[in-house]
């Protein structure tokens, strides 16, 4: 019996967080800081890998862990007095859903851990000190944003190559869709288009950036990624659906039955990612020592049923590299 008390225990000690045995046994307190709010993410599906992979890591909610949500359901500017929440209720480590809400959980704290799980410009923001030797107490994973706004512009382009006037709707303020509007202005210099730039600056605002938009008569629209536009993100399809106006969004979770097609790096997946460090973190390593990553995964999905109902015909060329096509 002793014999197999000594094994249980050891096998125990490997399941378990070694960070929570440090702790006395007291459940790890993660804090997550998110522009929008938990049950939006929740419903996008971003949450479910997250947490199917600290399970796999050994923490169970409600167990051996316990999150404290702070949301600021699309005012950026209420991130610094949420992130100085967290502080004060002494988490372990802080998890953060963009680069405005690790700035602001940065800002409040020099010891805490934090994992961001996207951002645009690590560096630039001063997030970290370099990508593979982060220097502080922050680290995480990349969001690229600034890449992949050409992208979307060139995919229009090939399916409407006659396309002269784009639309872009974005959110003044959010430092992503800041950067991914520079880039995109320069793709679409290039492509010699006549670009009209429409701002969703807070939630009663949307009718009157949609109808900006319906006035500037675009052939096509690019939906940049902010937490206003996510969270508006079915009100925008449906208009787009409604005037017959092709749109490409930046995730896959943006997309609606109406929608036609979305690109973009895998939220999922990069909280599945972050996940990751959160456990090495909390086993012990430092945030200084953990490189910055990419995404390492990207999604094109086209939905051809609003295709079909825009009297629109993807061209092979396009098909053939969607990782999903909607039918």
């Amino acid at each position: 019996m002793k014999r197999r008390a000594v094994v249980q225990l050891a096998c125990a000690m490997l399941v378990a967080p070694h960070g929570l045995a440090q702790a006395g046994g007291k459940p790890v307190r993660i804090g997550v800081l998110v522009v929008t709010d938990r049950a939006l993410i929740q419903s996008a599906g971003n949450l479910q890998p997250f947490e199917r992979a600290l399970r796999d890591y050994g923490y169970i909610d409600g167990q051996n862990l316990t999150f404290e949500w702070r949301g600021a359901e699309g005012q950026v500017e209420r991130l610094p007095a949420l992130a100085a929440e967290l502080v004060a209720r002494k988490v372990d480590l802080i998890v953060a859903g963009s680069d405005s809400a690790a700035v602001a959980a940065k800002n409040a704290t020099k010891t805490i851990p934090i994992v961001f799980v996207a951002a645009g410009d690590p560096v630039g923001l001063g997030l970290v000190t370099t990508l593979s030797r982060p220097g502080g107490n922050v680290t995480g994973f990349s969001s690229t944003h600034d890449t992949l706004a050409p992208k979307r512009v060139e995919l229009l382009r090939e399916i409407y190559p006659q396309m002269t006037r784009l639309a872009v709707l974005h959110q003044p303020g959010d430092s992503a869709s800041a950067r991914e509007l520079g880039a995109l202005r320069t793709s679409t210099d290039a492509f010699k288009l006549n670009v009209s730039v429409h701002e969703l600056k807070g939630s009663a605002e949307i009718e009157a950036a949609l109808h900006s938009i319906q006035k500037a008569r675009p052939e096509a629209l690019v939906v940049l990624g902010s937490a206003l536009t996510f969270i508006h993100r079915k009100r925008i399809s449906d208009y787009a659906a409604a005037q017959r106006l092709p749109a490409i969004y930046p995730f896959a979770i943006y997309l609606e039955p109406s929608s036609l097609m979305s690109y973009g790096f895998s939220y999922p997946d990069n909280y599945r990612r972050a996940a990751e460090y959160v456990d090495r973190i909390l086993k012990g390593a430092k945030p200084a020592d953990l490189p910055v990553q990419n995404p390492i995964k990207f999604e094109l999905i086209i939905n051809l049923k609003a295709a079909t109902q825009l009297g629109t015909k993807i061209p092979p060329s396009v098909l053939v590299r969607a990782d999903r096509v909607i039918e």
